[in-house]
């Protein structure tokens, strides 16, 4: 028998308010959680129930239900996800020539988008696997192999990091340790 999941409480709050909610739960994939205790069948073995979802996303989630169940909350939602995801990767794409967490910035904003917009949760999975992927082929190559792909990794961020000095801030670093190597 399938494990009765507790109400959804912001859906019932919203309720009471007047605001119509439906009550069937959905899983983060859009997908109703109705039987979701129960293991399935697939291909003649069971599929393991996934992992509970921390408390903290649980309350998170809750909140974000209760702000969509009123027109307002959600229109207002959508706009601050949108503005603070943009101002996110906007600071992102400007520090990717810089060294420092330029791409990691762009994600993270893409992580804000991914609460509100499905375009941005999609391209979001996408830049896990891609990612992932090249992780795990990095992992596979051989102790030498590795230690090209970091020197050419440092190389370029060296040389991205010069020329931002060089031409942003007007600092030759290479004209200015030759001169110092010639003179002491």
């Amino acid at each position: 028998m399938a494990a009765s999941r507790p109400p959804n409480v912001a859906a019932r709050a919203a309720e009471k308010r007047g605001y119509g909610v439906p009550m069937e739960q959905h899983d983060r994939h859009g997908q109703p959680e109705a039987g979701r205790g129960a293991p399935e069948r697939a291909g003649g073995t069971a599929v393991a129930d996934r992992r509970p979802r921390p408390r903290w996303r649980q309350r998170v989630s809750m909140t974000l239900d209760l702000i969509r169940a009123n027109p307002t909350g959600r229109v207002a939602l959508k706009i601050f996800i949108a503005i603070a995801g943009a101002l996110v990767v906007t600071i992102g794409v400007a520090l990717i020539p810089l060294p420092g967490p330029g791409w990691l910035l762009v994600i993270a904003g893409l992580g804000i988008w991914a609460v509100e917009f499905h375009w941005a949760r999609r391209l979001l999975g996408f830049t896990r696997r891609h990612v992932h992927g090249w992780t795990q082929w990095v992992k596979g190559r051989s102790l030498g192999v590795r230690f090209v792909l970091g020197s050419v990794g440092l190389l370029f961020v060296a040389t991205v990091v010069w020329l931002s000095l060089k031409y942003s801030l007007g600092i030759d670093v290479v004209a200015r340790a030759l001169h110092y190597l010639a003179t002491h």
